[in-house]
């Protein structure tokens, strides 16, 4: 018998921020490898252990290949056309019986990781008009998209760090060596990183942790969960004080920085520096490295973004690139021009429309904060949750205060996920909607083009073909919108498939009709390894999307809660306390990549990791289990020691918690964990955008008792 030939499939990995181009082989209908592709001109041949594992998501037992109802304990098989229907009807009762509020929404981080998701879930949302829509942002990068919405003009026009160029990187709570990169698409960091060294330039790390990233660098610099604030605003501090500030060629378009000069007069080192655990000659040094460089880029990403201040850091560092001369300009921080540009026509942003019925936490851009979820399910009276639609998420595992969202959702008259797997969010659902897998559908990185270091754009066509009687994400959606319109009495929009909108986005994008190139989907197609469309370059004051194409430098909300937390801020640490941090590893990816058993081969990755001192001090010896409380929750972990964390902090990563019943994760099961967001707390959020405090928790630890 002659087998037939394996083929050779390419296609960006939508698994994470990096979008790495892979070569994929098929042989009989099934992916025999997976590889980096060296021919991609993004990635250059990078890839990670998460792309092999692609595979594994396709050949998965326990993966769901149709629909199925809750009875019970048991999941019964339906057909598409009962499982629309019966959605349908259940949430179009309970929008007519309790009004438009009574139903949540709630989309996971591999929302922007789906093209059909990302095209198709708003018209089914927003036929609810419901204000409780939620997300993954509020557990993560809330704070950058607010501060570029008010400084810039719109939430998406986000400066990345030019790293190829730049002679000086500060970063700040970010370890792209096991993200792959964050809010900053950057294949192959590591080799960049590298190239950085290479040429004379200096990485300069502040973080609690002495992460992978922190290994590599120039220098490292521990400090306390919580306070970059305060270290960021004494870097401005020193810059005013000793007149190194050099705003450049944007010095016309700045409005307010006499504002936030005299902000930043109480930060001076010597005032912050119990408060980080940072000498003030170290950070007065550090600021003038960065001003003295002559291409500087300050980069901070989740570890300053979940913690109680999180958007008064994330507008230092935009400050810090903007009086350095460093914003806009090559080596510095600089925006995409995206061949498919969301940005044009889309909404720039909101903030403070209306506010979460129990505690008052404002909207930003359309979005609640997620930390007031559970008690908007759980609160009596006008407006209470009843309803709930997961879209690709695990907010048990995902968002602070699991264990009260575990008791919220069991309240639940109906829920609806659109997901591949029972875990532990959606075994609460009534209805479970499985689309196709990555590998059977087309995709393009509408939100990753927009963060990346290059302007680049790839079109992934489909490696394997849709199984009779599947759905894409996005058929599933459009499906759900036209049944649940006709029984809301509501005419739907029409819509295009994810393809038609691509090619039209491509046309009207700085690449498209208008551009030398008329780059259309069919060109893109031609190249199946993706285009290189140039090196990102300066391009404000003109794609400024503030009314007058000026920068706010000074939004009068950063002003005021700035002014606010000045004094805890400059408060020192209390004595023996405990602070708790997440950490990343380059084999996870959240809370979903936990059943395939080639990303957990070796040591145990969900440990809780203290300084040697710390458990000295407390009697722990290494290696034993450890009762861990909070606020909010207990857990009983092991516990090993290592001096890459500073004394007074300890490390969980998030995404695991795979012991609870009622989920069919066989593989996860077995290497359960604890979750990290069982001890986070839902009231510990940033008091200005309502983001998830997730870092700098205080715990305590002890023996089991």
């Amino acid at each position: 018998m002659i087998r037939p030939a394996a083929s050779v499939h390419h296609r960006a990995c939508n698994l994470c921020e990096a979008i790495c181009g892979l070569e994929i082989t098929v042989e009989d209908g099934r992916v025999t490898g997976i590889k980096g592709d060296p021919a991609d001109p993004f990635s250059r041949g990078h890839v990670c252990p998460k792309a092999v594992a692609l595979m594994d998501i396709q050949d998965d037992p326990d993966r769901l290949r149709g629909p199925v109802r809750r009875e019970g304990s048991a999941w019964i098989p339906i057909g598409w056309d009962e499982a629309i229907e019966l959605v349908a009807t259940r949430l179009a009762e309970i929008h007519t019986r309790h009004g438009a509020d009574a139903i949540a929404s709630y989309q996971g981080n591999p929302n922007v990781h789906h093209l059909g998701l990302m095209t198709h879930s708003g018209p089914f949302l927003g036929l609810l008009k419901t204000r409780n829509r939620f997300s993954a942002t509020s557990v993560d990068q809330l704070p950058h998209q607010l501060v570029c919405f008010w400084m810039y003009g719109h939430q998406l026009l986000v400066p990345v760090p030019d790293i190829d160029n730049t002679a000086h990187m500060l970063m700040l709570g970010a370890n792209p060596m096991a993200s792959n990169g964050s809010m900053w698409t950057v294949p192959g960091v590591g080799k960049r990183l590298e190239d950085l060294n290479g040429r004379g330039g200096r990485l300069v790390v502040v973080d609690p942790c002495r992460t992978e990233t922190a290994r590599i660098a120039d220098e490292h610099h521990f400090i306390r969960p919580g306070s970059d604030a305060a270290f960021l605003c004494a870097l401005l501090h020193t810059i005013f004080e000793e007149g190194l500030e050099k705003p450049g060629r944007l010095a016309p378009v700045l409005e307010g920085l006499d504002a936030v000069r005299e902000a930043m007069r109480p930060f001076a080192p010597e005032a912050v520096a119990r408060a980080t655990g940072i000498e003030a000659t170290t950070i007065r040094r550090l600021a003038r490295d960065f001003a003295a460089a002559p291409q500087a880029t300050c980069y901070g990403r989740l570890g300053v973004s979940v913690q109680r201040h999180g958007t008064l850091c994330q507008w230092a560092i935009q400050l810090l690139n903007l009086v350095t001369g460093n914003l806009d300009q090559v080596g510095g921080s600089l925006v995409t021009r995206p061949a498919v540009d969301i940005l044009a026509g889309s909404k720039p942003g909101s903030h403070g429309r209306w506010t979460s019925r129990v505690r008052g936490l404002p909207e930003t851009h359309g979005e609640l904060p997620v930390a007031v979820l559970a008690e908007e399910m759980l609160t009596p009276g006008s407006g209470q949750v009843k309803a709930f639609i997961v879209l690709a998420g695990n907010p048990v595992l995902s968002t602070p205060n699991g264990t009260q969202l575990e008791q919220a959702l069991g309240s639940l008259e109906f829920m609806v996920a659109l997901d591949l797997a029972i875990n532990e969010t959606t075994r609460f659902a009534d209805v479970i909607l499985p689309s196709t897998t990555a590998l059977e559908r087309d995709h393009y990185d509408l939100i990753f083009n927009v963060l990346a270091v290059r302007n680049v754009a790839r079109y992934s066509p489909a490696t394997l073909p849709k199984p009779e009687g599947a759905l894409h994400d996005w058929e599933i959606l459009a499906r759900l919108t036209k049944a649940l319109a006709e029984k809301l009495g509501q005419e739907p929009k029409p819509m295009l498939t994810p393809r038609a909108m691509i090619d039209a986005g491509l046309q009207r994008g700085p690449h498209g009709s208008t551009s030398p190139r008329k780059l259309t989907l069919k060109q893109l197609e031609d190249h199946p390894h993706g285009l290189d469309l140039g090196p990102l370059e300066p391009s404000f004051p003109e794609r400024l999307m503030t009314e007058d194409r000026r920068i706010r430098c000074a939004p009068p909300q950063l002003l005021e809660a700035l002014a606010e937390a000045q004094v805890e801020l400059l408060a020192e640490a209390p004595a023996d306390q405990l602070l708790l941090i997440g950490r990343r590893h380059l084999r996870s990816n959240n809370s979903w990549m936990h059943n395939f058993d080639r990303l957990l081969r070796g040591r145990d990755r969900s440990a809780l990791l203290a300084h040697p001192d710390d458990l000295a001090r407390l009697g722990i010896t290494p290696g034993e289990k450890a009762k861990v409380t909070s606020r909010s929750g207990e857990v009983f972990i092991n516990v090993e020691a290592t001096e890459d964390l500073m004394p007074g902090v300890v490390s969980l990563p998030h995404g695991w918690g795979h012991h609870r019943p009622g989920t069919r994760m066989e593989v996860a099961s077995q290497h359960a964990g604890v979750s990290a967001n069982d001890l986070t707390d839902d009231r510990a959020v940033d008091p200005v955008s309502g983001n998830a405090a997730l870092n700098g928790v205080v715990v305590n630890i002890g023996k089991p008792t």
